[in-house]
């Protein structure tokens, strides 16, 4: 492969826009493959249908859903875009097995910017599982991509900085939004102020959004969140209460709503399973989960492998961008596109940004810390790995046992077997693993190849 070789970058949200932009802007083409059929990411993903006017997202998110559009189209000439495409695993050396449109293809790589993003961290609780629970993800997908209202009477838990805006988001949509229980008191969020300053104008539209549900009536709780939800073939109810510090459930004092919907965001996992199953190395992050090993430009462990976004660390989409653009600079060095001297220059100042962002996240982090309270809301019956069935009993049998590391929880209970490959349930059981005391050498749910399932049909046509 020569120079000419268009740079790889697999995920067209925020990190991969922002580096293919920069790759284009000097001189250097790539090409995008995205599993969804428009660049944007979650976060920043506009309508999939054509529509006169977006009532329901505030004017900064449009403003950046736009910016990222103009960042792509002025380098477009540079950038081919590869939509409705998944990455189903590496094959051989500096290639990738892709599947788009049924049609199984390779795709060879001189260099590789994995901006993979990530996915929510599910909690398990006692009906979890009924219809009209959504991740916030979920609920956030519905109104913005598709324009669908999640349901007309709802209540968001967990923790963290989409609360309000997705409240805000569902309120504009028309929904009766009964409730925001945010699950850290105010007194520890209060404590974040300095690191909030690395972000004024976040900060400020975050208090925009909070003078917005109060102007609206709309409840907004610190120190409560989730207890259960209740329905037979659809949620009724949900039953929220106090959390104290360690946001364990005070259902002395618990309250119960009636709604059709519930969103609930206790947090993001970095979507590493194509960097693991690529051999990269990775270390445990309590609030990321597993991330690659990176320096300063992005560069992972393996040779012409790039890391950037939220896959790499959960910091937000300014981050992401921010991380794609230094990826690029350096890939342009490598090429011999910049010297070192350019390349230092180029990414200095863009390095000096990430690194306010990180401090401006950091605070969010020690703030939406998850606390040991939430392991105790599953019942024993409730099942924590949806596709194998595993129940919490089952877990807590083989934690009693002796297990000490996530492969012989696995063989014990079959707990990340399933399709999704732990996405689901990984967390939950490191999670348990890391409270009866086990912290060291756990290891991880390893992903499987392909990444996605194959139907033996889908081969046979081939």
């Amino acid at each position: 492969m020569t120079h000419s070789c268009p740079v790889v970058i697999v995920g067209g949200g925020p990190a991969g826009t922002a580096a293919a932009a920069q790759l284009g802007k000097l001189g250097i083409t790539s090409k995008i493959i995205e599993e969804a059929s428009k660049i944007g990411g979650v976060i920043y993903r506009g309508p999939l249908r054509n529509t006169h006017s977006l009532p329901h997202l505030d004017d900064n998110l449009k403003r950046a859903m736009a910016a990222l559009q103009t960042r792509y189209h002025a380098n477009r000439r540079h950038i081919k875009l590869l939509e409705n495409t998944r990455v189903l695993g590496p094959e051989g050396t500096h290639s990738l097995l892709l599947n788009k449109d049924e049609t199984l293809s390779n795709i060879e790589y001189q260099e590789l910017i994995l901006a993979t993003g990530c996915h929510e961290r599910s909690i398990p609780f006692e009906g979890w599982q009924l219809p009209g629970v959504m991740l916030m993800g979920g609920v956030q997908l519905q109104i913005k991509s598709g324009l669908v209202q999640p349901g007309r009477k709802m209540a968001l838990v967990g923790t963290g900085p989409l609360l309000p805006l997705v409240a805000c988001q569902l309120h504009k949509s028309g929904i009766d939004v009964v409730g925001v229980y945010e699950a850290s008191q105010f007194s520890k969020l209060a404590k974040e102020a300095v690191a909030l300053l690395n972000k004024p104008k976040l900060t400020l539209s975050g208090l925009s959004m909070m003078g917005y549900l109060k102007k609206h009536n709309i409840p907004f709780h610190y120190g409560w969140g989730i207890v259960s939800a209740q329905g037979e073939n659809a949620l009724k109810s949900i039953t929220v209460a106090p959390y104290n510090e360690h946001w364990q459930a005070d259902t002395h004092n618990a309250q119960t709503l009636e709604v059709d919907a519930l969103g609930v965001g206790y947090g993001f996992v970095a979507r590493s399973q194509l960097a693991m199953l690529m051999g990269l190395d990775h270390q445990y992050s309590t609030v990321s989960g597993s991330i690659p090993t990176l320096d300063q430009w992005q560069h992972s462990s393996v040779n012409n492998v790039y890391v950037a976004g939220d896959s790499s660390g959960l910091l937000g989409a300014d981050a992401a961008i921010c991380e794609g653009q230094i990826a690029a600079i350096r890939i342009a060095q490598s090429r011999g596109v910049l010297t070192g001297k350019e390349a230092a220059q180029h990414a200095g100042k863009v390095m000096r940004k990430l690194d306010r962002l990180k401090r401006f996240r950091f605070g969010f982090d020690r703030f939406s810390a998850r606390q040991v309270g939430l392991m105790e809301l599953a019942k024993p019956e409730t099942v924590v790995c949806r596709c194998e069935k595993t129940t919490r009993a089952q877990v807590d049998i083989a934690l009693a046992q002796g297990v000490k590391d996530i492969t012989s929880l696995k063989m014990r209970t079959r707990l990340g077997m399933g399709d999704c490959q732990g996405k689901t349930c990984a967390s939950y059981a490191i999670d348990r693993l890391h409270q009866s005391g086990c912290t060291d050498n756990i290891g991880a749910i390893k992903p499987r190849f392909p990444l996605d399932p194959i139907p033996f049909t889908f081969l046979e046509e081939q």
